[in-house]
């Protein structure tokens, strides 16, 4: 988010750029298999062979970026090598490698589209192309945005020599709609259709009872083994064939007016405010201001009791009546013209977490403009997927405002003139 922030864009993403904005050198050797990270006394280095596809170097680099994250990475060189050349439980950390890189090639806010989609198999093989990453990785962020009742899973044969041909699930994650269970380890039916994916890229598709759960659509994809197994490992997604009751908080996006908040229960209206500024000054702030005076005048009086409370990522709740509160979140540094954006994601973030919180502990809906992006420079897709993952995941229904007759934000926020 930080490099974001900053300017990398994308898709794709390109991970040399990255690799600069981390400060981690990237060269070109032709001498080594696929990429390696190395340590040199101002820091790490990452080589990779420039004759290889052009998606699988950008995949490496982002591996081998991946690497970094962990404490030990320079104790020694690791090169990234197939399956069947990984020694003991090196491919654990592979793994874990493989979905970072993922992550950095499809990062927050860039895959929008897979919100609305019902997970299938057939789109994500098209979105694994056009992202140049995995089908696992795609699968992973997928059900982490999609709205739909479903799961994704991974399983694998125990035994080489079991002719049952029964599967076990290794993972299993739900969407936020999903009911629970079942858990790693459980087997699935005798004949599964996980069988039919006998060679990697084969699919399948059926139905089948699964424990728990009862009748499921199974979409599968063969994909490559763990470590000296002989058959495919197995990804998938399941959805039950009937829906299961109960309410899944999400976004609802209204024409109308954020000043005005909709309902009868308990709401609380949310804003971005500047980390500088003790009177809301500007956009969707300065409405507030003039709607509920006396949120503004409580605002001030915490901000004035230390420069502290306007640090980046605290949040302000100011009642205006029993049923409603106004949350400033502080999550813009300074304000005025600027040649980048102001919104700082990570404080952001922070902000979303606590109000998440607060919301669920009142039992009440959240409502907003377009918190972040308009004049103060952010994207509304990182923002969405920030208020969907800390928000809407603790069961708090959110809407947000737009004013009738154009798409963009109502009141935007901030004070900044870009050239």
């Amino acid at each position: 988010m930080s490099a974001i922030q900053d300017g990398w864009s994308g898709p794709p993403y390109d991970p040399f750029a990255l690799a600069e904005y981390l400060k981690i050198g990237v060269v070109a050797r032709e001498d080594i298999p696929e990429a390696r990270t190395v340590q040199s006394r101002t820091g790490f280095i990452v080589e990779f062979n420039p004759n290889r596809p052009r998606g699988r170097v950008k995949f490496s680099i982002c591996h081998e970026l991946a690497h970094t994250l962990f404490p030990d990475c320079g104790d020694r060189v690791r090169n990234r090598v197939t399956h069947r050349d990984m020694k003991g439980d090196e491919w654990q950390l592979e793994t874990l490698c493989n979905i970072g890189a993922a992550e950095l090639l499809m990062p927050i806010g860039s895959v929008r589209w897979l919100e609305g989609e019902r997970p299938a198999i057939d789109s994500i093989l098209e979105a694994r192309e056009q992202h140049e990453v995995s089908a696992e990785a795609v699968l992973l962020r997928t059900v982490r945005l999609t709205a739909a009742q479903c799961c994704v899973f991974s399983c694998s044969r125990r035994s080489s020599s079991d002719d049952r041909g029964i599967y076990f699930l290794d993972y299993v994650i739900g969407s936020r709609a999903w009911t629970g269970g079942p858990d790693a380890g459980t087997p699935l039916p005798e004949k599964s259709i996980a069988s039919e994916c006998a060679a990697i890229g084969f699919t399948a598709k059926g139905l089948e009872a699964w424990d728990v759960i009862g009748n499921v659509r199974v979409e599968c994809l063969g994909v490559a083994p763990y470590p000296n197994q002989i058959y495919p490992r197995v990804l998938g997604i399941a959805r039950p064939q009937k829906q299961i009751p109960g309410h899944v908080a999400e976004i609802t996006y209204i024409r109308g007016d954020a000043t005005q908040p909709r309902g009868t229960g308990p709401r609380i209206v949310a804003q971005i405010v500047s980390d500088s500024a003790f009177t809301w000054g500007a956009g969707f702030a300065l409405a507030a201001r003039e709607k509920w005076p006396t949120a503004q005048k409580n605002f001030r009086t915490w901000a004035q009791q230390g420069h502290h409370h306007l640090r980046l990522g605290n949040v302000h709740v100011a009642d205006v009546d029993e049923r409603l509160a106004v949350a400033s979140l502080i999550a813009q540094r300074g304000y005025g013209p600027s040649p980048r954006p102001r919104i700082r994601y990570m404080a952001l973030k922070s902000c979303l977490d606590r109000l998440g919180g607060i919301a669920a502990e009142r039992g009440a809906t959240v409502h907003m403009p377009k918190i972040g992006s308009g004049q103060a420079g952010g994207s509304w897709s990182i923002v969405r997927e920030l208020v969907q993952e800390s928000i809407c995941s603790r069961g708090v229904d959110v809407q947000v405002y737009e004013l009738p007759g154009g798409a963009g934000p109502s009141h935007p926020q901030g004070s900044l003139e870009f050239a």
